[in-house]
């Protein structure tokens, strides 16, 4: 009987791991959490020093059970959930439990850390385990219950005061604000006029090149207008282009760092098309493990959580003996790449590498699944890539003179391409790529050739909406959430009526404008971005012990709850808008109710006037009319009269403005929920819909050819016990939203 119990929270990662220990460990996948503050009620005695009131997780009471019986015959536990805060708050869960199994309590328990899941990293840090990290697992506690505290005492305000249903979030609503002011940025940006002026010219040796126009009399010159440009032109009308300098110089291009986790679901995005949420869910498949046929199970990258560039010597030297053999010496630098991580890294882990460099993508690429294989493939290129000598390029500029202008033109040519022989980052902010303007021989004085002047209209353009890839980005630069976090975000905000998505990008809708707008003015400290990165700073003191959980949560709640306070008596639920009642003159504002937004007279009862609303590209308010009657929507084939929106106790319809004579009406595109179908190779998506008796359902837009419908708002994930793909909202009265999975018996869940 093995004397040995090693307690792991994923079966994929406990299988890998049964590989590589002997007989004497038993090892039992508990399946993540076990414990966590109840649904139903806030679950922190905020007088009681915040102590949380842990309650066991519907459905993990039978793994308790079997804990507790394996425990019993063990003479050591060592507890191996994930190695971060997270991970560190189960095996202290576990460990709580496992001290209340009414025998053999002198067993030993351990924590025992797997960075990465290979024969020697699994049998080191099974014969160095370490002490259970009491700083870390504090850290993590204050986290979950400062989200607690502020969700579940903000929200119900928001029920109150705005509409039901609604939440926020200590950093979700932080997100919001980050979106919401971006959309401000571009609505109030207003766009200038400039020009250029293109010299298309040629040598007497190939290839024809351009040149930009960038300066008058000596001076560096912008064109501002069409005037401005043609006058140039009409100057310089027949006159000779002239080489007036050429300057050369070599530079080097170094190689990307490494990926930590941000910059891995940004890369991901961007090349391959990847959610954060999918990019992290292959990742975790990499790092548990995939059976290599003769190899068996093996773990194929690090610990995919982190937010350090540190590398091991031993991973180092793989990847430089790997690059000499495949690339050569000159591919080699002389002393290995180092690069320094950001500042506030936590520095617990290395970053995301293969867990060995000998495992090249084409070798695995039988035993991967397509989106295995790419993600695989983009973390195998990053890593041998930056241990790899920097290109060397042959930069060139020209300056070109005709009258008293000056043109420039520049290019460059690869000499070495070192590393972006097998690596090219997709970072829209990277380098030009090389030989974008490929130059022919000059020499100074030397007389071109034009073959013609190509003047261009242009505007400024306005900051750019946030994609996923950019908005963790935003997230990283300005400190708010960790590697662990960024997913969870993004989910969360995704999910909520407070943003759409447009072509990958982020927009606000009103709903997210409105209690952005009221929340910002409530709760001035929990929607600041400073204050919510000092927030992640404090927890990385807590768990590098030098503060108490509790005193950080103090320092919180103290103005918090005056905010509480504040915002349960003086919130409005409204933004006024500078717009006047028609009727009485009085200050209209924008409001939330059944039917959506709206605006309405703030002299209500007295006034009930409500009217729809729009906006313009630069976010100004549009009266579009009375709030029951709603916008036009073309013209009825009926009888010429036009069509108007309208909802109803079905939702959204299109009616005819003749009724009661004319009853003709059309219901508009089921909303799409964005949510893929989860049938096996159906194409479709979820959309909502209504019953015959006026219930909301979702169903396949593939309909009748697909017959998936629940009742269930989805949520696009997979469920990390049983795998079945597209999760289900719950509601819970005076409560957060649950994630619960979809498959009877299985009894997953986790707060939205």
């Amino acid at each position: 009987m093995p004397k040995k119990l090693l307690i792991i929270e994923s079966p994929a990662k406990a299988r890998t791991i049964r590989k590589y220990l002997g007989p004497d460990f038993k090892i039992v996948a508990s399946v993540g959490h076990v414990k966590d503050l109840p649904v139903s009620k806030l679950g922190v005695d905020i007088e009681g020093g915040f102590k949380p009131e842990y309650v066991t997780i519907k459905g993990k009471g039978k793994i308790l059970r079997e804990l507790k019986a394996a425990g019993n015959s063990a003479d050591e536990i060592y507890l191996a959930p994930d190695p971060d805060r997270e991970g560190e708050a189960i095996a202290w869960h576990i460990a709580g439990e496992l001290k209340k199994r009414g025998k053999d309590k002198d067993s030993k328990m351990f924590r025992v850390l797997f960075n990465e899941l290979t024969a020697k990293a699994i049998r080191d840090a099974v014969s160095s385990p370490q002490p259970l990290d009491r700083d870390k697992f504090e850290s993590q506690q204050a986290r979950r219950v400062l989200d607690r505290l502020v969700g579940y005492q903000i929200s119900p305000i928001l029920w109150k005061k705005v509409k039901g249903g609604l939440s926020a979030g200590r950093v979700q609503s932080v997100a919001v604000k980050m979106i919401c002011d971006r959309e401000r940025e571009i609505q109030a940006f207003d766009p200038q006029e400039y020009w250029s002026l293109t010299a298309h010219l040629k040598s007497t040796e190939p290839p024809p090149f351009e040149a930009k126009f960038f300066k008058y009399a000596g001076k560096k010159t912008d064109l501002k207008n069409e005037d401005q440009t043609l006058k140039i032109i009409s100057e310089i009308e027949g006159l000779p282009f002239k080489v007036s300098e050429v300057s050369q110089k070599k530079t080097r291009k170094n190689p990307p760092p490494p990926f930590i986790t941000s910059l891995l679901q940004q890369e991901a995005f961007r090349r391959l098309r990847f959610p954060a949420k999918k990019t992290m869910f292959v990742a975790q498949t990499l790092y548990e493990g995939v059976d290599l046929g003769n190899r068996g199970l093996v773990g194929l990258i690090t610990y995919m959580r982190t937010d350090s560039f540190r590398l091991s010597d031993d991973a180092i030297s793989e990847a430089r003996g790997f690059i000499q053999k495949a690339f050569g010496k000159d591919y080699l630098p002389e002393k290995p790449n180092r690069f320094k991580s950001r500042k506030g890294a936590q520095e617990a882990h290395e970053a995301i590498r293969p867990t060995s460099a000998e495992l090249e993508p084409k070798a695995v690429s039988p035993h991967l699944t397509e989106d295995q294989l790419a993600l695989y493939t983009l973390i195998w290129k990053r890593f041998i890539a930056c241990q790899m000598s920097p290109a060397i390029l042959n930069k060139t500029q020209v300056e070109i003179t005709a009258g008293k202008t000056g043109f420039r033109a520049a290019g460059s040519v690869v000499l070495f391409n070192g590393y972006t022989s097998l690596y090219e980052e997709a970072n829209p902010s990277a380098p030009e790529k090389d030989q974008e303007n490929q130059l022919p021989p000059l020499r100074k004085d030397q007389t071109l050739t034009l073959i013609k002047l190509d003047p261009a209209q242009h505007f400024t353009q306005p900051p750019p909406r946030f994609t996923e890839a950019t908005l963790i980005k935003a997230l990283e630069e300005n400190g708010i959430g960790r590697p662990s976090t960024y997913v969870a975000i993004l989910a969360n905000i995704s999910g909520r009526e407070y943003v759409s998505i447009e072509k990958r990008n982020f927009r606000p809708t009103e709903l997210g404008f409105l209690v952005t707008d009221l929340l910002v003015a409530s709760f001035p400290g929990v929607m600041d971005t400073a204050f919510t990165a000092q927030m992640e700073n404090n927890l990385d003191k807590i768990e590098r012990g030098e503060a108490k959980w509790t005193d950080i949560l103090k320092q919180f709640y103290g103005p918090f709850e005056k905010d509480l306070e504040r915002a349960r008596d003086q919130m409005k639920g409204e933004v006024l808008t500078g717009i006047s009642c028609p009727k009485c003159n009085r200050p209209m504002a924008i409001k939330s109710g059944r039917n959506g937004i709206f605006l309405a007279c703030t002299g209500y009862p007295e006034c009930r006037s409500t009217t729809n609303f729009n906006r313009d590209e630069k976010g100004r308010i549009i009266v579009e009319g009375p709030a029951k009657g709603g916008r036009e929507e073309g013209i009825c084939e009926k009888c010429g009269q036009p069509m108007v929106a309208k909802n109803g106790k079905y939702g959204s319809f299109v009616a005819c403005s003749g009724y009661p004579k004319c009853k003709n009406i059309w219901t508009p595109e089921p909303a799409s929920t964005g949510v893929p179908c989860p049938e096996k190779d159906c194409q479709g998506f979820l959309v909502e819909k209504t019953s015959k008796k006026g219930k909301k359902f979702y169903s396949c837009n593939q309909y009748p050819k697909c017959s998936f419908a629940t009742w269930d708002p989805p949520f696009d994930d997979i469920c990390p016990e049983c795998g079945t793909r597209v999760l289900s909202i719950k509601e819970r009265k005076n409560a957060k939203q649950v994630l619960v999975c979809r498959k009877k018996g299985c009894g997953y869940k986790r707060v939205l």
